[in-house]
């Protein structure tokens, strides 16, 4: 059986490349992009079947990603999961309204994500 594709999409190089070895580690392909028009561009060239979302991102941010990746009925089926510093019960709402399957607040444990990340990706 293939591997899951996950495409994280995080502008803070360390965080990226720490989801990104531990999701392998943990048996996933993982794929990694730096703002929210490459994370955009990504999700049309690689079909990932789950993605890691910040919210805060240069270029466009990811409220906006996730918003237009669940208006788009070639795209909707794909899990969103939001990982980010913004804990605000208003933050949550919003992502939830915007399309957001998950939710996790930074700093958060690998394996709690990796629970939720399971939830989504079931075969």
């Amino acid at each position: 059986m293939a591997k899951k594709k996950i495409l994280i999409i995080e502008d803070e190089p360390d965080a990226a490349l720490f989801l990104k070895m531990h999701l392998e580690k943990s048996g996933f392909n993982a794929i990694c992009a730096s703002d929210g028009k490459e994370g955009f561009e990504k999700v049309r060239t690689e079909t990932p079947d789950l993605i890691l979302l910040d919210l805060m991102l240069p270029q466009v941010d990811g409220l906006w990603v996730c918003n237009i990746l669940k208006s788009d009925k070639r795209f909707t089926r794909i899990p969103i999961i939001i990982l980010t510093a913004k804990a605000t019960d208003s933050d949550m709402a919003v992502a939830k309204k915007c399309g957001a399957n998950g939710y996790m607040v930074k700093p958060f444990e690998f394996s709690d994500l990796l629970i939720e990340i399971k939830k989504f990706l079931k075969d």
